[in-house]
């Protein structure tokens, strides 16, 4: 099976990781199969609005700790975001076309980053949103430069500093999510949203999403230079190693500071 599911439908497409097993976890092929399905769906002028959920219980569970455990075991950095893109996208927010994430489950890391990607985002009542990375030795990626230009500076901080996790009607109190919604409603509420969307001009819609961009973009650059120099000493720690390795083996991490 692929670890991305690719749906066209009558003027929108549907996106849904397809790793259960790992809780849709951002390794194996899945970022490669979503760059290939979204420059299928960026090419073709028949696709209005994207949709972006998870198979299984999970939306995503973010970076794959195990391999990054893996990497770490090599003696090598468990990840690379300071070396350069983590600020810029994962795909969806580069689309000239709306996303909309259909948040199913829990969302945590890069899995909260994902629907940060996108234009709008729902969410089942059984999900749940955290950016756990300083426990495990590590800092957000996309997330730690774009939730406070999306929610207000005072709740980002909360979410970024105490790394602690939040439920779906906390998220859309904080203004992380736009709707939340029961579990069977989640995907049918999202199509709602996409063929209102739909209903507009394809270039007005498309001209509304670039200028909405070009604000949140606006600084990035100075953001990830200053993320580069702070993430080289960060992800290069001992700790940055010992996150990964501990949540692999199941322990509590032992942490020395350097």
């Amino acid at each position: 099976m692929p670890d991305l599911l690719y749906d066209k439908q009558d003027g929108y497409a549907i996106f849904t990781m397809n790793r259960p097993e790992r809780l849709n976890a951002l390794g194996g092929t899945l970022n490669e199969e979503r760059a290939a399905a979204l420059a299928d769906f960026n090419a073709d002028p028949t696709m209005r609005v994207g949709i972006i959920t998870g198979a299984g219980r999970a939306f995503s569970a973010g970076g794959d700790l195990k391999e990054m455990a893996e990497r770490a075991a090599q003696g090598n950095a468990p990840g690379s975001w300071y070396a350069g893109g983590a600020a810029s996208s994962m795909g969806y927010s580069t689309s000239p076309k709306p996303f909309i994430a259909a948040v199913n489950g829990l969302a945590i890391g890069g899995g909260l980053e994902t629907a940060l990607d996108c234009d709008l985002r729902i969410a089942s009542t059984e999900a749940f949103f955290g950016l756990f990375e300083p426990k495990r030795g590590i800092m957000a990626g996309y997330g730690i430069h774009h939730l406070p230009r999306i929610i207000n500076l005072t709740h980002a901080n909360y979410i970024l500093l105490t790394a602690e996790r939040f439920s779906a009607e906390q998220a859309k109190e904080w203004g992380v999510v736009n709707e939340v919604v029961a579990p069977d409603r989640l995907i049918s509420r999202a199509v709602e949203i996409a063929q209102t969307i739909m209903e507009s001009a394809p270039l007005s819609v498309e001209g509304t999403k670039a200028i909405i961009r070009g604000w949140r973009l606006a600084n990035m650059d100075e953001s990830m230079r200053l993320y580069e120099w702070v993430g080289r000493t960060v992800f290069n720690s001992a700790d940055a190693k010992e996150g990964p390795t501990a949540f692999a083996e199941k322990r509590a991490a032992n942490w020395v500071g350097r």
